[in-house]
């Protein structure tokens, strides 16, 4: 049963070519965090060193980026939407988001010149209160479509932000095609993460704005990584965060492995066909790792994996639950994180391959061992409260 749901598909780095990645340069995500820290509510996430733990899976250290604490919003998902909104607005009026800040775009001048915009997105809800949360803090609106099974109290967070917002009866691709028609209908801006032909500009500009926590969890870091485990939905997120420390350490950056829920593993699959295509999952993707449920691979994101990224796991649900109980219960003295399901599948996959002996021919391939120091990053805490308690109180999968 084990290998027929957890399946890894490994990358030669020294067979590819090298692609483009001054959109992610160190100076590249300076401009964008400088961007974030005008924003009065900004501080930098923790990132929370785990020895004790570490030391109890066979490894030297593993650090954990806790995006629980950004911007109140307990997801870093508002990185991406704030800085995208941030460059439209100022590109509308001829300026470069650089030359821009927080207090620049609340401004009357401003205000005046833009007049009254509505930002339009899908999600599960954390992109979805990240937009909303944006669109209210720039004083403009937003609306927010959610796909079917989608928890009642994102939804929830979403409406308490002023957005307009719903769950539908769709799956979640489906959901951001409906936007997109509802924006192309009404003149409003689409704000995806999901990049297709003549729409590239804003999800570059999301993929950009999730560059802010890579670049914190580089200046916050205390030595050099040997690798990094990153969470896939359509890769935007993990395409941003490899092409910042691929920019970094060139030929030293760190092993790169991306993670994703068995029934939801687009990017899994294009990188396992290996035949130039992106490769799609149908259906209702019911999977517990709500925020990684996407079937269509963002393809700047793919561009960026497939020359950086060294291995692809697609795994099943219990590995996301066992990395929000390790988290929630870690090894002595270290510190205790909340982390929700998509949040805390990249550690609970580490924390697998070096417990279960099944997986050790993974665990030597990966030269996951006593010497290795591995960053995850917990993208979200328990934005499903209901949900989170399930897993960690029962032992059981929230209610799909």
């Amino acid at each position: 049963m084990l290998k027929e749901t957890f399946k890894l598909v490994q990358y030669d780095r020294s067979n590819r070519q090298k692609g483009d990645l001054s959109h992610f340069s160190l100076d590249s995500a300076k401009r964008v965090q400088a961007f974030h820290s005008s924003f009065p509510v900004y501080c930098q996430t923790p990132l929370v060193t785990l020895e004790n733990t570490a030391k109890e899976l066979g490894l030297e250290n593993v650090y954990i980026k806790d995006e629980s604490f950004r911007f109140g919003l307990n997801a870093f998902k508002v990185l991406g939407g704030s800085f995208a909104i941030g460059s439209y607005l100022a590109k509308k009026i001829g300026q470069s988001i650089e030359n821009f800040t927080y207090n620049d775009l609340i401004s009357e001048e401003t205000r005046r010149k833009l007049g009254e915009i509505t930002f339009v997105t899908a999600t599960d809800g954390n992109h979805g209160r990240g937009v909303a949360w944006t669109a209210k803090m720039l004083k403009q609106k937003a609306v927010v479509y959610m796909p079917k099974g989608s928890a009642k109290e994102r939804l929830e967070n979403i409406l308490a932000e002023g957005a307009e917002a719903s769950i539908t009866d769709l799956n979640y691709d489906n959901a951001v095609r409906f936007a997109n028609k509802q924006a192309e209908e009404n003149g409003w801006a689409m704000v995806q993460d999901t990049a297709w032909e003549g729409y590239e500009e804003i999800p570059l500009w999301i993929m950009q704005g999730y560059g802010t926590m890579a670049y914190e969890a580089y200046t916050q870091l205390r030595e050099k990584l040997t690798h990094i485990f990153l969470q896939a939905g359509v890769g935007s997120m993990a395409g941003a965060v490899t092409a910042f420390f691929a920019a970094l350490y060139k030929e030293e950056c760190p092993i790169i492995t991306i993670v994703e829920p068995n029934k939801a593993d687009c990017i899994y699959r294009t990188a396992e066909a290996r035949d130039g295509m992106l490769h799609n999952v149908t259906g209702e993707m019911n999977t517990i790792m709500a925020g990684l449920a996407c079937g269509e691979p963002c393809s700047i994101g793919w561009e960026i994996l497939k020359e950086y990224g060294d291995y692809f796991i697609s795994c099943p649900d219990y590995v996301a639950a066992q990395g929000m109980r390790i988290l929630g219960n870690p090894g002595k003295e270290d510190e205790r994180i909340i982390s929700g399901e998509s949040g805390a599948a990249t550690f609970g996959c580490v924390a697998e391959i070096m417990r279960n002996p099944v997986l050790r021919e993974w665990k030597e391939k990966l030269k996951l061992d006593e010497k290795a120091r591995v960053l995850c990053f917990s993208t979200e805490g328990d934005t499903d409260r209901a949900g989170y308690q399930s897993v960690v109180w029962d032992g059981g999968f929230p209610r799909i």
